[in-house]
């Protein structure tokens, strides 16, 4: 299949922006490429500049290597992260960190300065009900950040807060009943709240998100995909063997796909037709640290989502629409919160459509975008 590259029109990013900062790689300088698709599942590349520098180690490479710490705080919305190395550390929101009290799914990107020492960062919890050390783990840190989270859903969670009910509202609601009393006294007072909110709130969304992916995987796979050890971790489902194996294959058709393409800096992916998200890095050398991890997450939601019923092939979806989406998003309605003296994330929300989540350095520099579909 030939394919399609689309430069960005100069006007992208001038629909409605104005006093808004320019992206870091400018409309025109930016174009898409693909798609790449194997069943269900299309790629689309972004390619533009790579902004010059050293490549900062990904917090999965530096929990490996001993060269940064997660720490357990007692707070299921917050832990301490720590780089220990001379080098700086990229954190992306959505990484699932693995141990302490229960998995934990980071909620910013961010990227810490060498010897940083212990910094709080926001986090949801994707493993409901366990609250103590799991087998030989250590309770009081995470040892690995192997996975990204995998479903637009709980995406959409992390980046927009819910609704809340009233305080007197919520103390009338029974806790949640999939897990067992022992287990809720075990619960740290905040979840405990969190689980009478009725699942209006961002945590309550991302359980539900995860409960619903379990489900969908386990009828697609025909075999239970929840784990014995924990059945609410949303990281042992991952590694669920019949899970690896098929995503294993979805990934060996289109994981080698970038190869030669040195200015690639990002990805979209389409499921079943339909655009689902995608990541935009400052460079290729970040990108192509995270790529695997990405088109894994993918191809997990791909199988989840693929239809048990027979059914046409979905047309490949042209470049153009893959821009348009991202100018959508870029062109929504602007938040800006403060992440520490040195970083800033944005948000941006074209209601019910798109949003893209920046976060950037004092300097103006993006470090990771982040674009969902609703």
């Amino acid at each position: 299949m030939k394919r399609r590259f689309l430069v960005l029109p100069i006007c992208a990013l001038a629909i409605a922006l104005a006093g808004l900062p320019p992206l870091a790689i400018s409309a025109e300088q930016q174009r898409i490429s693909g798609p790449y698709t194997a069943d269900n599942l299309s790629i689309y590349f972004v390619h533009g500049p790579s902004q010059p520098g050293p490549v900062p180690l990904t917090l999965g490479e530096a929990l490996k290597r001993n060269l940064a710490a997660v720490y357990e705080t007692g707070q299921v919305s917050r832990l301490a992260i720590e780089n220990k190395s001379d080098r700086e550390v990229f954190v992306q929101a959505g990484d699932i960190v693995k141990g302490g009290r229960q998995d934990r799914v980071l909620a910013v990107s961010l990227v810490l300065p060498p010897r940083s020492g212990r910094i709080p960062i926001g986090a949801f919890c994707v493993e409901q009900g366990r609250w103590r050390k799991r087998g030989g783990e250590s309770a009081a840190r995470f040892h690995s950040a192997q996975e990204l989270l995998p479903q637009k859903a709980a995406k959409l969670a992390l980046a927009t807060p819910g609704r809340r009910r009233p305080a007197q509202r919520q103390l009338r609601q029974p806790l949640n009943t999939s897990v067992p009393a022992v287990a809720q006294r075990q619960l740290p007072v905040r979840q405990r709240i969190l689980q009478r909110q009725g699942g209006a709130s961002q945590q309550q969304r991302v359980w539900a998100s995860v409960r619903k992916m379990q489900s969908k995987l386990s009828r697609n796979l025909k075999t239970v995909v929840t784990s014995d050890v924990s059945r609410s971790s949303l990281q042992l489902t991952l590694e669920h063997k019949k899970l690896a194996a098929a995503r294993d294959g979805l990934i060996a058709s289109l994981r080698d796909r970038v190869k030669g393409k040195d200015d690639v800096i990002g990805a979209v992916f389409a499921i079943n037709g339909k655009i689902n998200s995608g990541d935009v890095y400052p460079s290729h050398g970040l990108f192509l640290k995270m790529w695997p991890r990405l088109v894994s997450a993918a191809a997990t939601e791909a199988i989840a989502e693929k239809s048990t019923k027979a059914a046409p092939k979905p047309a490949a979806m042209p470049v153009d629409k893959i821009a348009k989406f991202m100018q959508l998003a870029e062109s929504g309605k602007t938040e800006r919160k403060p992440l520490g003296a040195q970083l800033e994330r944005e948000t941006r929300v074209a209601k019910d459509k798109a949003i893209v989540m920046s976060t950037r350095r004092a300097s103006g520099d993006f470090i990771h975008r982040s674009y969902v579909a609703y």
